[in-house]
């Protein structure tokens, strides 16, 4: 993971480059967060933001996107859902009864973290949710959705550079995650798996940085003691980060909390202060979220995953279609449905994030090279699988209604680091990547449109998601014309049935 020595120009450019990525992606999350609450999931946790601030209570009965006041109750009053949605007049349905009181199911510590938000945002303008729910909404969704995906868009940059990718293939990356992907659309409403997106995009990053100083430091010293007071910051920014995101989403938090510990791990030689030191960090948001959760719930299990607590009247959920129990008749049928996730046009996550397709193949190319990244490719590998099992053994609802899987969105930064390891070392993925990416922009336009509670209803829509997957079909058949690769710069050789010879065909990106 050591780069190569550049001049002064290649940095100011690289710099140069890294404002502009900076700036593109403050402008669309600027640009795109909404002032409203798109539907029962946003409304869900802005309710429980509202409350802790006004109310000091993580009870929701009070929060105008449960109690909502009729439309015209007050005509110099913005409404706190879409005019459109006569489903979310009654308040989110996104919520438990527990001891009598309506609270949200979403895990708590987002909530906290956006309620401090919330109360300078306050403190700052005068103003509360229920005076102007339209600027409470926009700001909120811009510090939480916003700050995830702009995190999301400028990780994918710095970490290809820390690979050796050239500019150009970093702008691409980039670009590709940016608008290509369902990224786009989520970052318009407050919920958690953007804000996940961008954890795990900066845990990936911090864990690329200290591969490289574990491997700067030197065989003698094997992650001893003098490495370790210079990597400590690191280190707990890695267990920070690690913990944080364990508490922001219970299917893919904690076990990609596991495969950064797991990397850690490998990485220093089993070294017990590195992993006190990572742990220490993570330990306290751990604990802060079972706290809370045990608090309302009385259990350490995710409150949204105790089928009495939906017992309400009205309620649209129950044991056979709640998230977080096994409800498939059989094996086969789980099966079918984890595949479904994945490839459906409906919502299939990877049809809608079409670079991600070239992960397929790409995840046996990186086994078959033996990359020096292998370990972080393998935990970041084993954790997208690991969240989808998961999620797929205990949900038949395909995540609810949403725009494709939402619970894989935090899966792209384990996609993209994948991305880059294999546009740097397989030259002859990036014209698959161009191509996959170029279609993907058309989609994104058009999930932007419809946001991340909608699918959009265009037939032009599964047009584009076809012309991906032909298009990837294609590249396969492409792909697999024999080569043998060089190893050297990025060449390969051709061998054509018109040639006895082997001619090197300098294909270097």
């Amino acid at each position: 993971m050591v780069r190569k020595a550049v001049s002064s120009k290649q940095v100011r450019a690289e710099a140069i480059a890294g404002y502009a990525v900076w700036a593109v992606a403050a402008a669309v999350a600027l640009v795109s967060a909404r002032d409203y609450a798109g539907g029962w999931n946003d409304g869900s946790r802005l309710a429980t933001v509202e409350c802790l601030v006004d109310y000091h209570t993580l009870a929701i009965d009070k929060s105008i996107f449960v109690d909502v006041p009729r439309i015209g109750f007050d005509p110099n009053r913005p409404f706190p859902y879409p005019l459109d949605d006569p489903n979310s007049f009654a308040g989110t349905k996104d919520k438990v009864l527990v001891g009598g009181r309506y609270y949200s199911h979403k895990p708590p510590i987002p909530s906290v973290l956006l309620a401090a938000e919330y109360f300078l945002w306050q403190k700052i303008t005068g103003l509360t949710a229920r005076d102007r729910c339209d600027e409470f909404c926009y700001w909120m969704t811009l510090g939480s959705a916003g700050v995830g995906y702009v995190a999301a868009v400028v990780s994918p940059f710095y970490l290809a550079g820390l690979l050796g990718l050239p500019l150009v293939r970093r702008l691409e990356l980039a670009a590709s995650l940016a608008f290509a992907t369902v990224a786009v659309a989520y970052v318009r409403h407050v919920n958690d798996h953007i804000i996940l997106l961008g954890v795990a995009s900066g845990l990936t990053l911090v864990l690329a940085r200290l591969a490289q100083a574990f491997s700067s430091k030197g065989d003698e010293s094997g992650g001893g003691n003098s490495s370790l007071r210079a990597l400590w910051p690191r280190l707990a920014l890695t267990g920070c980060l690690a913990g944080l995101a364990y508490t922001i989403d219970q299917g893919a938090g904690p076990p990609l909390a596991l495969a950064a510990g797991a990397v850690l791990a490998y990485r220093s030689r089993l070294n017990v202060k590195a992993l006190t030191i990572f742990a220490m960090a993570a330990i306290p948001w751990v604990a802060a979220h079972h706290a809370i959760n045990y608090s309302i719930g009385g259990t350490f299990a995710p409150i949204g995953s105790v089928p009495e607590y939906f017992a309400w009247p009205g309620s649209p959920f129950d044991r056979q279609n709640m998230t977080g129990v096994w409800n498939h008749p059989t094996p086969r049928d789980f099966l079918f449905y984890a595949l479904r996730l994945l490839f459906a046009p409906g919502w299939g996550f990877l049809v809608h994030n079409l670079p991600l397709l070239l992960t397929l193949p790409g995840v046996f190319a990186i086994k078959r090279r033996r990359v020096a990244e292998w370990p972080e490719a393998a935990a970041l590998a084993g954790w997208c699988l690991a969240s989808g099992l998961l999620y797929a053994a205990l949900s038949v609802n395909h995540s609810g209604t949403c725009l494709s899987v939402r619970w894989f969105v935090p899966l792209l930064a384990g996609g993209y680091f994948l991305l880059s390891v294999l546009l740097r070392d397989e030259p002859r993925y990036h014209l698959g990547f161009l191509a996959l990416t170029g279609l993907g922009c058309v989609l994104g336009a058009m999930m932007w449109a419809a946001g991340p509670w909608l699918e959009p209803d265009s037939p032009n829509f599964r047009n584009v998601q076809a012309a991906g997957a032909a298009c990837w079909i294609a590249w396969l058949i492409w792909a697999a014309w024999p080569r043998r690769s060089t190893g050297v710069g990025g060449a390969w050789t051709v061998t054509t049935k018109n040639q006895g010879n082997k001619e090197n065909v300098n294909n270097a990106s």
